[in-house]
């Protein structure tokens, strides 16, 4: 039984990416589960698969369901379509799209066949992580040691209330500290002069 093995580039970054491994009996519904654990996103949304040749040009489409749009020519169902069935050469390309709204876009590439199963891997899995992904609804970051996820639901375009000195007068104090400064500087030049 043949062995394939994937390599999923995040599309706007090719340094961040993973390699899966999967056998060619297997459905592109499960190439899809292993695709989003692998970048730890949800399974909440629409999804695709498009085969693809050298130039990543979109061909046929592999899609999760039937959605509510036009068509060029009927999907195939990602459930009812193996992976072998779709491999028409060695360095076989497809792009997954992920969420239409956000549009998390996905290249994934054949990189090897191979006949020998390994006992000691459930197929489809996760053999190799390259970089830090992106993260689905908020911004990554490093806190201490650990990568930690923020979500994106503070507006800090808002006023930072509390943070500037105010003068009895309602002025601010840094513009009272300023024209001080200024003033010194002034009378300073004036001796030297």
């Amino acid at each position: 039984m043949a062995v394939l093995k994937f390599r999923i580039y995040f599309e706007e970054d090719d340094s961040i990416y993973r390699d899966v491994v999967i056998k060619h009996t297997q459905s592109f519904l499960q190439l899809h589960q292993v695709i989003l654990k692998a970048y730890e996103f949800d399974s909440k949304h629409q999804a695709t698969f498009y085969r693809s040749n050298d130039h990543w040009q979109r061909g046929r489409e592999i899609s999760l369901e039937r959605y509510d749009k036009p068509y060029k020519a009927e999907p195939l169902l990602m459930e009812n379509t193996t992976i072998g069935s779709e491999i028409r050469d060695p360095n076989q390309k497809f792009i997954y799209t992920y969420d239409f709204t956000r549009n998390w876009g996905f290249l994934v590439e054949l990189i090897n066949v191979s006949r020998e199963e390994n006992p000691k891997i459930d197929y489809p899995s996760v053999v190799k992580s390259e970089g830090i992904p992106p993260s689905q609804y908020g911004t990554k970051g490093l806190v201490g040691d650990k990568l930690t996820e923020i979500e994106e639901k503070y507006d800090l375009t808002k006023g930072t209330e509390g943070f500037g000195l105010k003068e009895e007068d309602g002025s601010d104090a840094e513009e009272e500290e300023t024209k001080e400064e200024d003033n010194e500087e002034g009378a300073t030049e004036e001796e030297i002069l």
